[in-house]
Order: C-alpha cells, then structure tokens, then sequence
C-alpha cells in the first residue's frame, strides 16, 4: 500500500511544468555531454582512454545536475506548507512525524530518481564505448550520486523546517549546498602537505564535499592535491560524513516537526550592562552604528528606491553592512595570512589561483541571493503596483535597485583585496597579472548581477526566480567547465583537421 505522503508530494511534484522542463533538460544535456567527447573516427581505442574522457565528462555533468537540482523542491517542502497551513493538518493527522519526514524525503528523492534515469541512455553508450567497469564506475558513481541526493534532500528539509519563508529557505539550501561542496575544499588547498592538527582537520573537511569523492572515484586524484600530498581513502571518508550528516539533519528536522513549530517566541534581550566584560566590548564595536536611529530625509540627488532598498532589505541597514565587511575583511586577513606562509611552499601564483576560485565562489554564493529578488519580491508583495504610481519612472527604479546590489558587492570585494596587495609586495612582476584578475572579478559580480535580475525578473515569486537564478548562473560558470574539458575530444580535432585540408 503506497505512502499517502510519498505519493502527495511526488505525483505534486511532477505536475508541475518547472518537473517537465527539468527532465527534457537532463536528457538533452546529458546527451550532449557525451556527444562533446564522442569519437567521430571509425577506428577503435584499445586503451579506453577515449571512453575513460567521455565517462569523465558524463560524470561531472552528473555531479554538477545533483548538485544544482536536489535542493529545488525540498527546500520549500515544509515551509510552504507551515505558511499554507496545511501543516498543521498533517501534525492533527494520524501520521507521526516519523512518517510525515519520510513521506517529504522519499517523495523528494523519488523525483531524483526520475531525473537520474534520465541519464540511462548517455550512460548506457558510455558504456557501450568499452574501457569503463559497470561495477566500479558506474554502480559507484550512482551510489555516490545517490548519497548526495540523500544528504542534500535532507539538508534542505532541515532548513525548510527553519525557515521563514520560501525564497529565504532556498537561498539558505542553495548557499549551504555550495558551502559543502566548494568552500569546504578552500583549507586543504592551503594546508596539504603539512602535518599539524589544522591540516588534519581539513583533510577531513575536503571530505564533506562530493567533488572530491567522485575526482578520486574517476582516478583524476583529489581536487586541488600538490604532487603526492593527497591523502587516501576520500570517498570511504566522504561516505561516512554525508551519512552521518544525514542522520543528523533528519534528527534536527523531526526535533522541529510538531506544535513547537508555529511558536515564534522573541527573546525579551539583555541589557549590555548585564552582560560579561567580553560581551560588553564586543556589543559596543557591533553598534557603533546604531540601528535604532532615525534615518535622515533622502537628498535629492540620491536615487530614492536604492535607499528604500537599503532600508527595507533584509541585512541592508548600514549595520549589518558593516559587520559582513567585517567578516570579509577578517577573512581577507586570514587568506592573507595563508598566502604569505604559503608562498613559500607552492608559489605565488598558486596562491592566487586559489584565492580567485574563492572570490569567484563568493561572488555566486551572494549575488543571486541579493538580485533575484528585487522586481519579484515586489510583484509578490504588491509593491511593484504601488512603484508604478510614484513619479519615477522605470528606468529609474530599475537603476536604483540594481545600484543597491552592486554597491553591497562592491564592498564585499573591497574587503576581500589585501591578499592581492601581500601578493604583489612579495612578487612586484605580478601586478599586470593581478590588475586583469581584479578587472575579471568585477566583470564576474557585473554578469551575475545583471544575470541573476534579468532571470528573476521572469517570475512572481521569489522562491523561483532565486531558484532559477542559481541554477543559471551555475550552470554557466560550473557548465562551461564541461566543454572546456572537451576541448580536446576527438570529435573536436577530427573536425579541425577536415577543416584545414
């Protein structure tokens, strides 16, 4: 007899149109990234390093789809429902708890499975290609898919559960998913080689992530390994941790399944003299700006909506500006930090190879959750009509919620150049190279700025255009990657050789 949850959330989640284009998506992308390294000589490969290439690049398109495409639905799974009030309905149900969270997780999962299968037919001729093992390769890198898909379903459940609203859940899901899967590879990167307890401790942080897992399953090493540094055993490590952290979201999320829910109870605060000496100091440094001042008129020649913005956005006020600086600056430190000790060990320009892949990073973690929003989350609270009936017109209130964003990241950059500065002290011969890195940065948060709105501006809602604005945006910049592998296919070269003759 079916699950009546499994089968709610599951037959829900396939009627929609967003369920269609995402299968008809899988499978034409997944036999284009065979297509990309497919042979076109009629001669046969006896080595099966061609069909090892094709299985390569089949894999990380997999890896890069799970990541993308798992957290979408779940992440607003239990929020939607707690906003809908259908949720308490299921906790007045006969249905435990236990079961409501195994209804959602296995109706979510089940869609994975769906879009799983839609890779069939590209892995299929991958395998047909010979040279690629159908139990190491291919059972395991759908076991380790398959665990992801678990572990990420269960985070974005866990933060559904604590969430507000669905466009904070999935901006939350989607900046958590990236923080595991790329920002935690960021230590390891500085600290491999050593043998203090701080590069222990990142080896087995490299290890939450599922890229590294499926790099060491491809026998390409471990992202990011120097010479012989990299450590063994990545995927028994990363199997251990994604299970452990499922256990461990599933517990939090069912900790949040009942009444308690609902309860949205405010702590009464205390009085900074009522704290400690250290509580005190810290308290004054974070309030330097006070954010229970009254906010000044708006001068005339500042755009009046980019002040709304700043006022009425969620982390906006100038304080909580001031305090991410902060964070980015002692970041900054840190990396700086790293790069001056590390220098001595890989070499300036590894060094700053590595800190551009995190400023990149950065930047795709913050701005689709900054730009998505700004004309859907006005059509959906009913702002956008009364915009419309001010005088400004919409070129204006387009320049001033765009200025809002660009100046939030402009900052965040700001904060994060000091390790350019070290690098170029200690190696002056740098500074053309530094000056193209920091002129590509800007053009990156520029792109992604203008991308993430224009891909939001396509929705009413905000929960979807911030879906959508991640999914594009990583798709362009972890896609591209994908044809810069297969640069060199045979398919590419046979083609340039016809051509020259």
């Amino acid at each position: 007899m079916s699950h009546p949850i499994v089968v709610r959330e599951l037959h829900g989640i396939l009627r929609t149109r967003k369920a269609l284009a995402l299968q008809l998506l899988m499978a034409a992308a997944f036999a284009g990234l065979v297509i990309l390294r497919w042979p076109t000589d009629a001669r046969v490969e006896l080595s099966g390093a061609q069909s090892r290439q094709v299985f390569q690049v089949f894999a990380y398109g997999m890896t890069a789809a799970v990541l993308l495409l798992v957290p979408i639905f779940p992440a607003t799974s239990i929020v939607r429902e707690k906003n809908g009030g259908t949720l308490a309905l299921l906790l007045n149900s006969p249905l435990s708890p236990l079961s409501i969270y195994f209804g959602k997780l296995a109706g979510a999962l089940g869609f994975v499975l769906v879009l799983l299968s839609m890779s069939l037919p590209a892995a299929a001729a991958c395998y047909a290609m010979g040279g690629v093992s159908l139990g190491r390769d291919f059972v395991g890198l759908y076991g380790l898919l398959a665990l992801t898909a678990l572990q990420y379903t269960a985070l974005a459940l866990f933060v559904s559960s604590r969430a507000n609203s669905a466009d904070a859940a999935q901006r939350i899901a989607f900046g958590v998913v990236l923080m595991l899967a790329v920002v935690s590879l960021g230590p390891h990167l500085f600290l491999q080689g050593q043998e203090t307890p701080l590069a222990q401790a990142a080896e087995w942080l490299r290890c939450l992530s599922p890229l590294s897992a499926v790099t060491t399953l491809l026998g390409q090493g471990d992202v990011g390994s120097q010479g012989l540094f990299s450590a063994e055993g990545v995927t028994l490590r990363y199997v251990l941790l994604a299970s452990v952290l499922s256990v461990l979201f599933a517990a939090g999320t069912l900790a949040r399944l009942n009444y308690s829910i609902f309860d949205r109870a405010r702590s009464q605060g205390v009085m900074t003299e009522e704290r400690g000496t250290g509580g005190q100091i810290f308290r004054r440094i974070m309030f330097l700006i006070d954010p229970q001042r009254r906010s000044a008129q708006i001068p005339w020649f500042l755009n009046p909506v980019m002040v709304k913005e700043f006022r009425s956005r969620r982390f906006g006020r100038i304080h909580w500006l001031l305090r991410m600086v902060g964070v980015c600056a002692v970041l900054s430190l840190l990396l700086t930090i790293a790069a001056v000790t590390g220098t001595m060990d890989w070499g300036v320009e590894t060094i700053g190879g590595i800190l551009v892949v995190l400023q990149v990073a950065l930047i795709v973690l913050v701005t689709p959750s900054l730009a998505a929003g700004i004309l859907s989350a006005e059509r959906e609270s009913g702002g956008w009509q009364l915009l419309q009936m001010t005088p400004l017109s919409a070129g204006r209130i387009l320049r001033g919620k765009l200025v809002s964003v660009a100046l939030t990241l402009v900052l965040i950059l700001c904060a994060t150049l000091p390790g350019y500065a070290v690098m170029m002290v200690i190696k002056p011969a740098l500074a053309p190279q530094v000056y193209r890195v920091l002129v590509c940065l800007v053009a990156t948060a520029g792109f992604a700025l203008v991308l993430s709105a224009g891909v939001g501006s396509l929705f009413a809602r905000t929960a979807a255009a911030t879906t959508a604005a991640y999914a594009t945006l990583l798709a362009i910049v972890a896609g591209t990657i994908l044809v810069w592998l297969g640069r060199d296919a045979p398919s590419a070269t046979t083609r340039s050789r016809r051509r020259s003759r």
